[in-house]
């Protein structure tokens, strides 16, 4: 007889359909699994035998073969253990093979029959939910599965509560819904003393979604000020939180808590590719994944290996991070902000008299050397990040606050939205996205301004794709001082934010 169930198997945010197809035959003893599983799978085979032993039932001893289907689908992860569980058990007639198809299965067995928890629940619950499949998870799964909306979701414990479920004698109880986390942060851009032209620079930053770099000696508020980014972000629309939770849950990272605030990611400077981009065996999400929807903070940004910060120009530009292997070729979303600090030199102090070390200026120069140009040019603000004034830092005096910050982003952004709805754009797209024809038409500039923007390149050196991005800080500046037009003094404001790093003796 043959039994047939349905799981999934995860590329990417995406799930795709697997049928579960087990045949007991005659022959000699032998349980065999197809369809290229990973060695986490082929293990499956050792845990249903516990398993059934724990059940106290008979193991078959004819020939057993599971057949993964799509057979050229590269299948990773123990989430098989339950649906090849059930469909032997289907084959066997320990239950009744068609009550298993109205669902997709997922969950790793332990030894004694208990479910244990698996990533990737979310996007195979909203699958089935697109396949009017109902999805049999573990409990401790139960609630971000409930996040899908799919109607029907059976949180189970152990593997007989199922099995009493699917033949009649026993109910299981619908998952709590997820608990929505709003509870905001709690620092807060007060704390910042002095550094009122940065924290300028943090809100034209927050209110396009701007990459931003940081250059100062240490001690001087870099990683502060970058910490408190988040708190003057809108919180996550409800499509956002979703797709950055689908990220989270394929990377095993989710619990029953969905939250709005934006994930912030400061991997350190040891981090490699993969870990910042994603792969490795079994191509799961990197940092700049982990950070979608949100911040990513590189600190000691030479520090990072060339390779590494280099591999991140494609995906700052397509919001993409594509992992490409031999068995298989993963995409992640990664739209994220980046934000970086860095010192002007090794020592730290340029500039110093009393602490700057005896190679300066060069230090500086080989310094900034470990960044590429292009990946410099992805950075829409480079700015200067001053010592604070030991006046300025003992001062009780507090500066500005993070829910005013937060209001004029909040009040640029409805601009933005509004302004695009009626050129007829349905995305809801930040300052920093604009692009091509539509970044045209929402910057309206006169011959004027186009030939200052043009001799203003040309004098600083700027390359195409920096004058772009010159063009839309000029945009998020005009509109925090809420101006339909951009104009000169906007411009100008924007090109003081890029070309300091690039003057000597950087």
């Amino acid at each position: 007889m043959v039994c047939c169930v349905k799981t999934a198997a995860l590329q990417g945010i995406t799930a795709q359909i697997v049928e579960v197809q087990v045949s007991i035959g005659s022959g000699l003893p032998a349980f065999v699994i197809v369809g290229l599983p990973d060695k986490a799978v082929n293990e499956s085979r050792e845990r249903v035998r516990a398993v059934f032993t724990a059940l106290g039932l008979e193991f078959p001893h004819g020939r057993i073969i599971v057949n993964l289907t799509p057979a050229d689908l590269l299948k990773e992860g123990t989430h098989y253990d339950l649906p090849i569980a059930l469909a032997l058990l289907g084959a066997m007639g320990s239950v009744e093979a068609q009550t298993l198809h109205g669902h997709l299965f997922m969950g790793a067995l332990g030894l004694s029959g208990k479910i244990e928890a698996v990533a990737g629940v979310l996007p195979a619950a909203m699958r089935a939910a697109a396949e009017k499949l109902g999805i049999v998870c573990p409990v401790d799964n139960g609630g971000e599965a409930a996040w899908s909306g799919n109607p029907d979701i059976l949180p189970a414990e152990h593997i007989l509560q199922l099995l009493n479920y699917f033949k009649g004698t026993a109910m299981i109880a619908p998952p709590q819904k997820p608990e929505i986390k709003k509870s905001g942060y709690a620092l807060d851009m007060a704390d910042v003393k002095g550094q009122e032209s940065a924290k300028r620079a943090m809100l034209i930053a927050a209110a396009g979604g701007h990459n931003l770099l940081m250059v100062g000696p240490p001690g001087s508020g870099k990683t502060m000020l970058a910490e408190r980014l988040n708190t003057i972000l809108p919180e996550m629309t409800a499509q956002e939180a979703l797709e950055t939770a689908m990220i989270y849950s394929v990377a095993g990272k989710l619990n029953n808590t969905i939250d709005f605030c934006r994930p912030f990611r400061a991997p350190h400077h040891s981090a490699s590719t993969p870990a910042l981009v994603g792969g490795g065996r079994k191509g799961v999400p990197g940092e700049i994944s982990l950070a979608h929807n949100g911040v990513l903070f590189l600190d000691e940004l030479p520090e990072f290996q060339r390779a590494t910060l280099d591999a991140l120009r494609q995906p700052l530009e397509s919001k993409r991070a594509v992992i490409a292997r031999v068995m298989a070729h993963t995409e992640y979303p990664a739209a994220f902000q980046l934000v970086a600090a860095m010192n002007p030199c090794r020592c730290g102090y340029l500039g110093t008299k009393e602490r700057m070390c005896p190679r300066a200026p060069q230090c500086a120069a080989e310094y900034l050397g470990k960044l590429s140009g292009p990946f410099l040019d992805r950075f829409d603000m480079q700015i200067e990040v001053p010592a604070v004034n030991p006046y300025e830092l003992t001062s009780a005096e507090k500066g500005t606050g993070s829910a005013e910050m937060l209001n004029k982003v909040k009040a640029v952004r409805q601009i933005s939205a509004e302004r695009l709805d009626k050129i007829g754009e349905k995305n809801m797209l930040t300052n920093a996205e604009l692009k091509g024809e539509i970044l045209e038409k929402i910057l309206d500039m006169d011959d004027n301004l186009r030939k200052f923007a043009a001799e203003s390149a040309e004098k600083c050196g700027l390359t195409a794709r920096s004058l772009m991005r010159i063009l839309r800080l000029a945009r998020t500046i005009a509109d925090l001082q809420n101006e339909k037009k951009v104009s000169k003094m906007h411009l100008i404001e924007a090109l003081s934010y890029r070309h300091r790093l690039f003057k000597k003796p950087y």
